[in-house]
């Protein structure tokens, strides 16, 4: 059985990071833009008139379809400005969680009936 490790030598360059930490970090803007969305479209009348896009689904349809084009749209900025680098990942994940846990909260009743 060989337990050898590879040599990393300092001289090896890093792997680009940076297309995951896009995905990553656009997920989470994108599910923290879906629960701030839908609180805007319960809350506000205004933003509920301007969230419907399909009438029988009222304002679900533009929420939902807003926040995939917010996620798609960061996405692809990330994507194009970090492909080649090699980017924190702690830190993107942590924001990326960060977010993710906002969300959820934002989309919990109780949470969502405080505002």
């Amino acid at each position: 059985m060989n337990t050898s490790r590879p040599v990393i030598s300092p001289n090896t360059p890093a792997i680009p990071n940076g297309s995951g930490a896009a995905a990553i970090l656009s997920a989470g803007i994108g599910s923290f833009a879906l629960a701030v969305l839908a609180l805007a479209g319960d809350k506000s009348a205004s933003a509920k008139n301007l969230l419907v896009f399909y009438k029988p689904t009222g304002p679900l349809s533009g929420v939902t379809t807003a926040a995939i084009l917010i996620w798609l749209f960061t996405w692809g900025i990330l994507e194009w400005r970090w492909r080649n680098r090699t980017v924190a990942v702690g830190r993107t994940n942590a924001i990326a969680l960060i977010l993710l846990g906002l969300s959820l909260l934002l989309t919990f009743p109780p949470v969502v009936d405080l505002f």
